[in-house]
């Protein structure tokens, strides 16, 4: 049987409409509620339009250091799903090697101790 779930993004905007706070919320997500993030990247397929989509949106807490280690651990997560779907170790090294190679230039061990 066919079931469902939702994911819910609540996004409120200062005088500027720049994101001042972010809150998030899931059917499945095992809490209750909504929490809140300071940054989020959402990217969707339109297999019509052959075309991503995306949403980046983050608010003026975020820190650029917050910032450089969310695209470190994105690039990591998105080796790991690209490696998944397509059974393509090899890509999905190449999306981990850059990752690391990112995370060597902007010093990330040094900013994580």
């Amino acid at each position: 049987m066919a079931r469902e779930a939702e994911i819910k993004l609540r996004i409120t905007l200062d005088e500027n409409n720049f994101p001042a706070e972010i809150n998030w919320g899931a059917t499945d997500s095992g809490f209750e509620g909504e929490k809140k993030t300071e940054a989020i990247l959402l990217s969707l397929w339109d297999g019509e339009q052959k075309n991503t989509l995306s949403i980046d949106l983050w608010t003026n807490k975020m820190l650029v250091d917050d910032m450089s280690f969310h695209f470190y651990q994105t690039f990591l997560k998105m080796a790991d799903t690209y490696q998944a779907a397509s059974n393509n170790e090899e890509a999905g090294e190449m999306i981990r090697q850059f990752a690391y190679n990112f995370a060597e230039k902007l010093e990330l061990a040094k900013k994580n101790q």
